[in-house]
């Protein structure tokens, strides 16, 4: 059953200015293994966008974030290279109170926007 469901779009270049003006909200808002790719390349802009946008996201899908940490929700690949969540922290507890059992995430950037929208499925209490 679908407990939650969210989405969330961020302006690519409004929030690559922000991270060019305010250097530490990169650690504050990522992992360090959100901030490159499994390559170690650094991550764009774009893909940083989406990430955030995912996480914002994944706060609506879920609800009550009022003590959520953005390092308890880390964006990752799965086994087969797709985007999804290793949930810890306050996160994972407000998830499993609130039934959740799986969260689908699809993540895409173009013509200037990231755009991310989450699925949450459970058994809701």
């Amino acid at each position: 059953m679908i407990v939650g469901v969210g989405v969330d779009i961020v302006g690519i270049e409004r929030f690559g200015r922000s991270l060019e003006r305010t250097p530490a909200l990169r650690d504050r808002l990522f992992a360090s293994s959100e901030l490159s790719r499994s390559d170690g390349t650094p991550r764009t802009a774009a893909s940083l966008a989406a990430r955030f946008a995912a996480k914002e996201a994944l706060m609506k899908a879920v609800g009550d974030t009022i003590d959520f940490r953005w390092h308890d929700m880390v964006v990752h690949a799965d086994d087969e290279g797709n985007p999804d969540f290793l949930l810890t922290g306050v996160v994972a507890a407000t998830a499993e109170r609130r039934g959740i059992t799986s969260v689908h995430l699809s993540l895409s950037h173009d013509a200037g926007s990231a755009i991310a929208f989450v699925v949450a499925e459970g058994d809701p209490r």
